[in-house]
């Protein structure tokens, strides 16, 4: 109900479009108010579609769990994704510019279906939040999420890149993929020896955070070099393709960066 009454009213001031955007900016202006730690994590697609249901006067009880899964995904704690809750619900209900989030005031039945989305997302990363992967010795991904948070929160990013590689392993299967990235393991680690983190980021793929610097072109290279080498020299693993190296800048934000992770690993 409040969803449909917050819909006729912004309708009324103009057309969907616009009705969107004055509701987006409402919700971030109120959510980074109340204390919403990093303004450049705010943003995700299920915002838009939250604010879509809203102006379409769908019923936002619904919407709830998928925004919660979402926050929950992209790191966000509970208490932060219930602040932003109770943020949208005071643009909601309220005509003045300036709002508060009250979570007393929001709905229980809302804040249950926002938390209970949370909570499906947050068991689903339990068991891929191990530092180290067993089999290669890198840092997992989830790991790496956590340093460049770190890196983002530090206003370090265009300090850093990183170097990646690729594997194409479509024509080998079982232990010889396993042993292929062990590979790449050992060759980042000693083209990268001071400390930088080495993290597997997909089932071929592997990346190095470290800072830009004078070496990056040479340490291209030398990886490169390295792995045709190996690879060309041991038996088993004469099927795997020829390895692609390249440097990615690190995007604008936080959560772009997760995005980028989420896609090399796809």
């Amino acid at each position: 109900m409040v969803a449909r009454d917050a819909a006729s009213s912004l309708i009324g001031r103009g057309d969907h479009r616009d009705a969107l955007c004055t509701l987006r900016s409402r919700w971030r202006s109120a959510s980074l108010a109340s204390g919403w730690p990093f303004p450049s994590d705010w943003a995700l697609a299920e915002v838009d579609e939250v604010c879509a249901a809203v102006v379409t006067g769908a019923d936002l009880l619904q919407m709830a769990p998928t925004l919660g899964r979402a926050r929950a995904a992209a790191g966000a704690g509970l208490d932060e994704t219930l602040l932003d809750l109770a943020a949208l619900h005071a643009v909601l209900t309220s005509e003045e510019a300036l709002v508060s989030a009250d979570p007393d005031a929001t709905p229980s039945k809302l804040m249950r279906a926002t938390a209970l989305g949370w909570a499906d997302a947050a068991a689903d990363q339990l068991g891929t939040r191990e530092a180290v992967d067993a089999m290669t010795g890198m840092t997992t991904s989830c790991y790496l999420r956590t340093r460049l948070g770190e890196v983002y929160r530090d206003e370090a990013a265009d300090d850093h890149v990183l170097f990646l590689v690729g594997l194409d392993l479509s024509a080998v299967e079982g232990w010889t993929r396993s042993v292929a990235m062990v590979l790449v393991a050992q060759v980042l680690r000693e083209v990268f020896p001071g400390g930088e983190t080495v993290s597997l980021i997909g089932p071929s793929v592997a990346g190095v955070l470290a800072r830009r610097d004078g070496r990056m072109n040479t340490r291209l290279a030398r990886v490169r070099w390295l792995l045709a080498r190996r690879l060309t020299v041991d038996p088993h693993l004469h099927e795997v393709g020829t390895p692609t190296v390249w440097p990615e800048m690190l995007p604008e934000c936080h959560l772009e960066a997760c995005e980028l992770l989420a896609h090399l690993g796809g």
